[in-house]
Formats: C-alpha cells, sequence, structure tokens
C-alpha cells in the first residue's frame, strides 16, 4: 500500500508502485509513473511524462519533469526517466527531453544530487555519480559513471564529463572532462590523473600506474595531443582504462581538457 498524504494531490493518471509514500502538498502530475519504495518528501511538483525508479527519494522542493527551458520547444510529447535508488536533495531541478534532442532526458541509478542541482533537457546522466549542491548541466550534456561534480560547476550544452572523473567546485566546463582524471578552474585545466579517486574505487597499482603514465605524456610533455595519444597506443595498448581514456578523446566532438 501507498501512504499519501491527506494535502498532497495525486492525478488519475499517475501510476504509483507498492509502498510509496508522498508527503504534504506534494503535486504528482498526469503520466508520472513512480516505482515500489519511491519516497516523495512534502512540497514536491512532479510532471510527466516521467518514470522514477525503485527506491529513490525525492527530497522537499524538488521540482522533476517540467517543460524544458528551450525556446524551439512547442509543447511536443518528451519524457524524463530516472533509475533507481537515486537521492535528489532539495531544489534540485530536472527537466524532460525535447525532440531535436532525442525526447528524453535520462538519469541512471544510484546517484546524489545535492540540493539546488539543475540537470536541463536531453541530458545523459549514468549512475553512481555525486553531484555537489549547485552544479549544473546545461542542455544534452552527458555524464558518464562514476564521477564527481562539485558545487556550482556548471557545464556547456553538449560536454562530457568521463568516467571517474572528478570536476572541482566552481569549474566552468567547456569542453569534455576526461575521464579518470581532475579537472578544475574558472578555466578548467587537467592536472592529470584522480589517483586518490582510483584507489578509493578499488583500482589496482598497474591501471593508476598507467593512467599516470598517459596523462603525463598528455599533460607534462612536450607531446601534442595527437603526438600523446600515439605514444600511448604503442606503449599502453591492452590496458582496460587507457582504452577507454584514448576511445573518449577519440570521440570527443567539442575537444578535451587538457592544460
Amino acid at each position: 500500500m501507498s501512504t499519501i498524504h491527506p494535502t498532497a494531490i495525486v492525478h488519475a493518471g499517475a501510476s504509483l508502485g507498492r509502498g510509496v509514500s508522498i508527503g504534504p502538498y506534494s503535486l504528482i502530475g498526469e503520466g508520472v509513473v513512480l516505482a515500489d519504495e519511491v519516497e516523495v518528501a512534502g512540497h514536491v511538483v512532479l510532471e510527466g511524462p516521467c518514470e522514477i525508479g525503485t527506491g529513490t527519494r525525492i527530497y522537499p522542493f524538488a521540482s522533476l519533469g517540467q517543460a524544458p527551458q528551450d525556446l524551439k520547444y512547442r509543447g511536443e510529447p518528451t519524457r524524463l526517466v530516472i533509475g533507481s535508488r537515486n537521492t535528489i536533495r532539495e531544489y534540485v531541478t530536472i527537466n524532460r527531453g525535447t525532440v531535436g534532442g532525442g525526447g528524453i532526458t535520462r538519469v541512471g541509478d544510484d546517484n546524489l544530487l545535492m540540493a539546488q542541482c539543475h540537470i536541463a533537457h536531453d541530458c545523459q546522466v549514468g549512475s553512481r555519480n555525486v553531484f555537489a549542491n549547485v552544479a549544473s548541466l546545461a542542455g544534452h550534456v552527458v555524464v558518464e559513471d562514476d564521477a564527481i561534480i562539485g558545487a556550482f560547476v556548471g557545464v556547456h550544452q553538449f560536454c562530457r564529463i568521463g568516467t571517474y572523473a572528478f570536476v572541482g567546485g566552481f569549474s566552468k566546463i567547456v569542453k569534455d572532462a576526461l575521464p579518470y582524471a581532475r579537472t578544475d578552474g574558472a578555466e578548467a585545466k587537467c592536472y592529470g590523473a584522480n589517483t586518490v579517486g582510483l584507489r578509493r574505487k578499488g583500482f589496482s597499482a598497474e591501471a593508476i600506474r598507467a593512467l599516470q603514465q598517459a596523462f603525463r605524456w598528455l599533460l607534462a610533455s612536450r607531446l601534442n595531443t595527437t603526438q600523446a595519444v600515439e605514444r600511448m597506443q604503442a606503449e599502453l595498448a591492452g590496458q582496460p582504462e587507457v582504452e577507454r581514456l584514448l576511445a573518449f578523446i577519440s570521440s570527443s566532438t567539442r575537444g578535451v581538457t587538457t592544460r
């Protein structure tokens, strides 16, 4: 059975799973689908089409599934899909997608979105990421898995944040932030491998050494990016993390943040 506070308003066209709780003065709109054990605190607004996965917790004054903040949007049916076991703190806003961006804004599983974060239309966020307070993604941003994005970070449209990246607070990201790396600054620069974070995540000493060497060539040598990539391909081939770093660089359309 679900627990719904008598002051909450739940549209007849919403769908609630088992064990859902909805707090006082929350509004659950048409087309909202809440899976089992979702917890919605008081004063939350959810608009559909919007799907929220099992065990996700939504704190007061969050607003999810509203229309995208895009002047091209003309009311077309688009969606927001949020996975399981996410923690979505106070005043977080996540908008639906746009037709031009594929129609879906997506958030994976086990993410922590701290207070006042914003995820704009058509963003694709993976799993196990941490967004500190007021971190903001403009439209069409991709965040892979296991990244940490610091407080007040602003990410430009169409940028990517790589897996296991650490982005320092107050950074301005206008190019892709490399995976496994530390990126920081108002004019963001890459400062090498995210060594502390990788150790905490259980990466082997061999993998960390390979990434440290790759970033030395990329950031601290006289090699340009193309030459550094060629050196990695020649001397670190077969290292899975380096291979993923190389794939990220080669697939970049905005360029990557280096030194």
